[in-house]
């Protein structure tokens, strides 16, 4: 059976076609600047590819493209879209109103769509992007939605609200949501599995580190905390996102700056974080690299990163009462030695070890790096949002 993964933003259409006999990618691509001009990147999974500009007024002709490359083009992987059993989508919010994977109907557009204002630069373009997938596949092609904040719906009132009045939750659905839930259930999950042990068992802290950061704590299988709060800004500094800060100094600032509101959120969003901080870059990988150079800034940046994961790691085994297991996930938790070791460095008080040398020489593999005699085991896990978007869409319709 061939499942179609769509990830959808206001100007990207990112996809995966997977055979889910043996769970494996046929054909990945990008159709992005749509509403600008216009550009497909499309590869096969025997190396074939797909390179051009193209021009994409809307996500509907974005999806024609996508249909052309993957039955017409010299990448071509299938000979029909009567191949494809079924489309699943990434929606970043489904707030309250969703809290498991749902079947598209129009009235499933419409309240992801009434949920635009929480998350206004995604929600819309979700809209967008199924409306336009509807016009293009057949009405008998069944598509699913699966949502990131769906995994953090387990999270009790005294973890999800905030010190405000409370007629403010219930008029305006101001709490914390927390984001990247697809890919801490896909690794908690996982790591579960490698461990050799039932989820139910186990409390695990899943930290899924990339360009967009987020630590979540994973209690006998469920989220029951995590660190991006009511928009993904929340939580550990990031790439461009300043992460927590107290929302005096963001006033204080606006003032300063002379900005108006949605011109703080960019500030707060696209100019703080790695970037803001270093001077340098959004990126990982050249921070370190600045670091190497003897960069101060860089090193702060840095420091701060581990600082602030290891706050979280503290706490989170507080309120789990214990912990048995530390993972790593994302761009920068998958790749990053010096992330990890960083870390890992200090924690004897909770019994975490790491082999460093093992740990060196991991890069996007399932590996335990902690020594035998660490008392908290601590791993990197790939994560696959795509894949666990593929398995509930399957799930769903076999239903």
């Amino acid at each position: 059976m061939l499942i179609l993964v769509v990830n959808a933003g206001s100007s990207s259409l990112k996809y995966q076609l997977i055979d889910m006999d043996g769970e494996k990618v046929l054909a990945k691509g990008n159709c992005d600047r749509i509403g600008i001009d216009g550009h497909i990147s499309h590869k096969a999974a025997d190396g074939r590819k797909l390179d051009m500009d193209c021009d994409f007024p809307t996500h509907t002709e974005a999806f024609e493209k996508l249909v052309e490359a993957l039955t017409k083009s010299d990448a071509a992987v299938i000979k029909d879209m009567s191949e494809i059993s079924a489309v699943g989508h990434r929606i970043v919010q489904g707030a309250e109103v969703f809290s498991e994977t749902t079947l598209v109907t129009d009235e499933v557009i419409e309240k992801i769509d009434g949920l635009a204002e929480l998350a206004p630069v995604h929600n819309h373009a979700h809209a967008l992007a199924l409306r336009a997938c509807k016009k293009v596949f057949s009405a008998d092609v069944p598509q699913a939605v699966v949502f990131d904040t769906a995994f953090h719906q387990t999270m009790p009132p005294e973890a999800f609200m905030f010190g405000i009045p409370y007629e403010d939750y219930e008029k305006y659905h101001v709490r914390k949501y927390g984001f990247h839930g697809t890919s801490h259930r896909f690794v908690s999950a996982a790591l579960a599995k490698a461990m050799g042990r039932d989820a139910k068992d186990l409390k695990l802290v899943s930290c899924h580190l990339g360009n967009g950061s987020s630590i979540t704590a994973v209690k006998g299988g469920k989220s029951i905390d995590t660190s991006m709060g009511f928009t993904p800004l929340d939580g550990v500094i990031m790439g461009t996102r300043s992460g927590c800060i107290d929302a005096s100094a963001v006033t204080f600032l606006q003032k300063k700056l002379g900005l108006d509101a949605d011109q703080m959120s960019e500030y707060l969003n696209k100019k703080s974080g790695f970037l803001g901080v270093s001077g340098i870059s959004s990126d990982n990988r050249e921070i370190y690299a600045a670091i190497y150079e003897g960069d101060k800034k860089a090193k702060l940046t840095a420091d701060m990163l581990v600082y602030e994961i290891k706050k979280y790691i503290g706490s989170y085994a507080a309120i789990m009462d214990g912990l048995d297991a530390v993972l790593f996930t994302g761009g920068i938790g998958e790749n990053s030695w010096e992330v990890r070791e960083g870390v890992c460095e200090n924690m004897d008080f909770y019994g975490i070890r790491i082999d460093k040398e093992l740990n060196k020489s991991i890069k996007g593999e399932l590996k335990k790096i902690s020594t035998p005699d660490s008392k908290i085991e601590v791993w990197v896990v790939p994560t696959n949002e795509e894949l666990l978007i593929a398995r509930d869409t399957l799930a769903l319709i076999s239903k």
